[in-house]
């Protein structure tokens, strides 16, 4: 029984240890573990739950290939973004910028696999961080791409009408948009 008990003293004391050093939780120390990142997801979930590190370390993963080219990284990115949602609260989160960046890159990602999945995730994110311009302007880009151009003009009005910002941004895709241009932003522009 004292050896359990010292082992819980020691537990309590490494945990207490690492809040402490939270502030100086980075990308850097999130990215140590590189098979399959359970060990950093712990970390992160055990730690600081945020978007903000989330999103550092689902970036970093991104940046290990080409989903587009990569099954198996698609598959694994699309798992973490999943987690990633999953742990992070929407009621909490909705007025934070990156746990929309979380939600738009994992629409884009299931895009990648199943439209109707990806659709019902851009709602999600429209739904809960709609105070974004670039989370509307992602669902309408997805929509051109599947050809729906009524929607995708809807979306970008309806964007206006909550007034998501910047409304340049907005501006910017309803004016492609009317140029019938295939991307909605430039990559200057995003």
């Amino acid at each position: 029984i004292t050896s359990i008990m010292n082992r819980v003293r020691n537990l309590k004391n490494k945990y207490r240890n690492e809040e402490n050093i939270t502030d100086e939780f980075n990308c850097t120390k999130i990215s140590a573990d590189t098979t399959d990142n359970s060990g950093t997801v712990n970390q992160i979930m055990m730690t600081r739950n945020n978007p903000e590190n989330w999103l550092c370390f689902l970036l970093k993963l991104e940046k290990k290939g080409v989903p587009q080219m990569d099954v198996s990284l698609l598959n694994r990115l699309i798992g973490r973004y999943s987690q990633a949602v999953t742990a992070l609260p929407a009621e909490k989160y909705s007025q934070d910028e990156s746990y929309a960046r979380i939600l738009v890159r994992f629409a884009e990602l299931k895009a990648l696999q199943d439209p109707e999945e990806a659709r019902d995730q851009f709602h999600l994110a429209r739904l809960n961080c709609k105070k974004f311009a670039f989370v509307h302007v992602a669902f309408a880009q997805f929509e051109l791409s599947q050809e729906n151009e009524k929607k995708c003009k809807q979306i970008l009005q309806k964007a206006v009408e909550c007034s998501a910002v910047p409304l340049e941004l907005l501006e910017t895709a309803l004016q492609n948009f009317h140029l019938k241009k295939k991307q909605l932003l430039s990559d200057e522009e995003k």
